[in-house]
C-alpha cells in the first residue's frame, strides 16, 4: 500500500466539473449566435458590399501585396513646431528649403541654374547676397519657425493648418500647381459625389488633404478619418485613410486594384506618381479630375518672421529675383531643362513634362492672387478660407486670420519700380480635348435652398443666405479657368396625388408642366442674378427646369431647390 494514494474527486468536485463542462459548452454557442447575427446586420447595412469586402479581402494574403505601403495612424491634432527664433546665419547666403517639384524653376533660373549658393546668381549679382536651396522632401516648418533656415516653399492651405504657430511672413506667390495633383478613383466612381461611403488614401495637412476635403465639402460629403483600412465608413461620408506621403497613398491604391474586391475607392496624389497608377491600372481606374483647371493649390515662400522684419531689403531681393526667374522659364522653358535634369536628376522629356504642368506667376498675378482680385484662379484669402472650412472647427478650433501672414511690401515695391510694367495677367483654361465638358458628368453636384418671393420666380434678396449661395457658385467659376456651372431648378412633388384626385391623370399633367416652367424661371433667375450682381460670364452658366421630376426624398421643403452641377475641364 503506497504512503501517497492518487487523489480521487469527491462527490462535489465532479458536481463542479460537470458545471463547468457545462458552462464552457453554453458560452461557445451563446458566440456562435453573435457572430451569426453580427454577420446578419453586416449583410444588411447600408455599407454591406464594402464591409464583406472588407472582412473577406483582410486577412486574404493570396489577394493582399506584402510590398504595398501601410496606412498610418491618423493625428487627432495639428503639427507642434518649435519655438519661433529669428533665422541670423552668419554671412551673406540665405538657405530656402524646396523639394523636388518643378514649380521651383524659377527659383533654380534665378539662383543661376544651380541649388548651391553661388556668385553667379541674380541674387548676388543685384542685391548682394546668395541663395541657397535646399531639397527636402520633409516639411521644414519647425525649422523655418525656429530660425534653423530662412525660408521654405510651401502652399497656402498649410497657413490654415499651422495657425498662430507658425511665426512667418508671405511676400510671394511663386506659382499654380496645373495637373501636378490629381484624383484617381475606380473606374466605376463618377463623382465627387458617387464617393459617399467609399474610403480614399491620402496623405495628411498638406495640399492633396486640403484638395480632397475641399471637394467633399462643396459637394455637402462629411470627411470620415478611418485609422486604417479594416473600418469602413459611414454610408452618407467619405473615408479617408493616410499613408506616410503621397506617392505611398497612391501605391497603396495601385495594390488595392489588384485585389478582387478593393477597399479603396481611389486615392489622391501628386505627378508622376498619379498618371503611373492611372496607366498601370489596365483600365480599373480613372482620372476624376486633376488641378489643371482647379487652381486650389498655390505655391508660395514664406520666411522667418524675425529675419523678414530685420532684413527687408534682402526679401526684397528675394522676391524680385523670383518674379525675374519665373519670366525667364516662362519665356524659354526649353531653356530651363538642363537645370531641372541637374537639380532633381530628371531625364529632359520629364523635365518638360513636369514644366508643362506649372503656371509662373508673374508681378500681376500676385498682386491679384494676394488682393483677391484675381478672377480666374483662387485668390490667397479664398484658399486660405476654404481650407479652414475644409478642415473644419474640430481640427482648427481657433483659426488664425489670413492676412496676419501677408507682407505685400515687397511686391508694391517692385510694382513702383516699374520693372515688370509690361507684365499681364495670363492665366487661361487649358484644353486637352475638343469635346464639350458637359457631356460628361460633372465634378460634383449640390443643392441649394435659394429662398424666393412668396408664389412666385424672384430671389428675395433681403435674405443673407441667398448672398451666401451665390458667392459659392461664383467661386467655382473663379478658380476653375473655362469650368460651367448647370443651374437645374426643382420644385416639391407634394400635391401630385391630390391633383390626382382632383382631376385625374390630365391635371396631374397640366401641373406638371407649370411645375417644370416654375423650376426653369427659378433657376434662371439665379442665372440672371449671378450675371447682373456678380458679373459672371453668362456664357459659363446654364439654366434648365426640372419641376417634381426628380425629388432628392421625402422631404418638401429639400424638393423645392436648385441643384448646381460643376463641370470643369480635363
Amino acid at each position: 500500500m503506497s504512503d501517497n494514494p492518487s487523489p480521487r474527486l469527491t462527490p462535489f468536485g465532479v458536481f463542479f466539473t460537470l458545471v463547468l463542462i457545462g458552462g464552457l459548452i453554453a458560452l461557445g454557442v451563446w458566440l456562435m449566435q453573435q457572430e451569426k447575427a453580427k454577420a446578419a446586420h453586416a449583410a444588411n447595412s447600408p455599407n454591406a458590399g464594402q464591409q464583406t469586402a472588407q472582412a473577406t479581402t483582410a486577412g486574404d494574403d493570396e489577394a493582399s501585396d506584402p510590398k504595398a505601403p501601410k496606412t498610418i495612424e491618423p493625428a487627432t491634432a495639428v503639427p507642434h513646431l518649435d519655438a519661433a527664433a529669428p533665422y541670423a546665419k552668419a554671412g551673406d547666403v540665405v538657405d530656402i528649403s524646396i523639394s523636388e517639384y518643378a514649380g521651383y524653376a524659377g527659383l533654380i533660373a534665378a539662383n543661376g541654374g544651380k541649388l548651391e549658393a553661388n556668385p553667379d546668381s541674380l541674387f548676388a549679382k543685384r542685391f548682394g547676397f546668395q541663395v541657397h536651396l535646399l531639397r527636402s522632401e520633409v516639411d521644414l516648418f519647425s525649422d523655418v519657425n525656429s530660425g534653423k533656415i530662412a525660408g521654405l516653399a510651401t502652399t497656402v492651405d498649410t497657413l490654415a493648418v499651422l495657425g498662430r504657430q507658425f511665426n512667418v511672413t508671405v511676400p510671394v506667390q511663386i506659382s499654380f500647381s496645373r495637373g501636378a495633383d490629381a484624383i484617381v478613383v475606380r473606374s466605376d466612381i463618377s463623382s465627387i459625389n458617387a464617393l459617399r461611403g467609399q474610403t480614399i488614401s491620402s496623405a495628411q495637412f498638406n495640399e492633396s488633404d486640403f484638395l480632397i476635403r475641399y471637394l467633399a465639402n462643396e459637394a455637402g460629403i462629411a470627411v470620415q478619418v478611418l485609422p486604417d483600412l479594416t473600418q469602413a465608413p459611414d454610408a452618407d461620408k467619405l473615408g479617408v485613410v493616410y499613408c506616410e506621403d503621397a506617392f505611398s497613398a497612391a501605391d497603396l491604391f495601385a495594390s488595392e486594384l489588384k485585389r478582387a474586391h478593393p477597399r479603396l475607392a481611389g486615392c489622391i496624389s501628386w505627378a508622376p506618381r498619379v498618371y503611373e497608377v492611372l496607366d498601370g491600372s489596365g483600365g480599373k481606374a480613372r482620372l476624376l479630375v486633376s488641378n489643371k483647371n482647379l487652381l486650389l493649390v498655390a505655391d508660395i515662400l514664406v520666411f522667418n518672421r524675425g529675419w523678414a522684419e530685420t532684413h527687408p531689403k534682402q526679401l526684397q531681393g528675394v522676391v524680385a529675383g523670383l518674379i525675374a526667374g519665373n519670366q525667364m522659364v516662362s519665356d524659354n522653358p526649353d531653356a530651363r531643362l538642363d537645370e531641372l535634369q541637374k537639380a532633381f536628376a530628371w531625364d529632359k522629356a520629364r523635365a518638360r513634362t513636369e514644366l508643362s504642368r506649372i503656371h509662373f506667376s508673374n508681378l500681376p498675378e500676385n498682386l491679384a492672387f494676394f488682393g483677391g482680385t484675381i478672377d480666374s484662379a483662387g485668390s490667397y484669402g479664398g484658399i486660405f478660407q476654404s481650407a479652414v472650412l475644409a478642415y473644419g472647427p474640430k481640427l482648427l478650433p481657433n483659426p488664425a486670420d489670413g492676412d496676419r501672414f501677408m507682407d505685400l511690401a515687397p511686391l508694391k515695391a517692385l510694382d513702383a519700380s516699374g520693372e515688370f510694367k509690361d507684365q499681364r495677367i495670363a492665366i487661361a483654361p487649358i484644353r486637352s480635348n475638343a469635346g464639350a465638358p458637359l457631356e460628361g458628368n460633372p465634378l460634383l453636384s449640390k443643392d441649394i435652398r435659394f429662398f424666393f418671393e412668396p408664389n412666385s420666380a424672384t430671389l428675395d434678396m433681403t435674405r443673407p443666405e441667398n448672398s451666401e449661395f451665390l458667392g459659392s457658385i461664383k467661386s467655382y467659376l473663379q478658380i476653375s479657368p473655362g469650368s460651367l456651372i448647370v443651374l437645374r431648378g426643382h420644385v416639391d412633388n407634394a400635391r401630385v396625388e391630390e391633383f390626382r384626385k382632383q382631376g385625374g391623370e390630365p391635371l396631374v399633367k397640366s401641373m406638371a408642366l407649370k411645375a417644370m416652367e416654375l423650376s426653369k424661371q427659378r433657376a434662371a433667375e439665379v442665372k440672371k442674378v449671378l450675371i447682373d450682381r456678380l458679373k459672371l460670364d453668362p456664357q459659363r452658366i446654364e439654366a434648365v427646369g426640372r419641376g417634381w421630376e426628380e425629388p432628392s426624398g421625402s422631404d418638401a421643403e429639400k424638393n423645392r431647390r436648385v441643384e448646381v452641377q460643376w463641370f470643369t475641364l480635363e
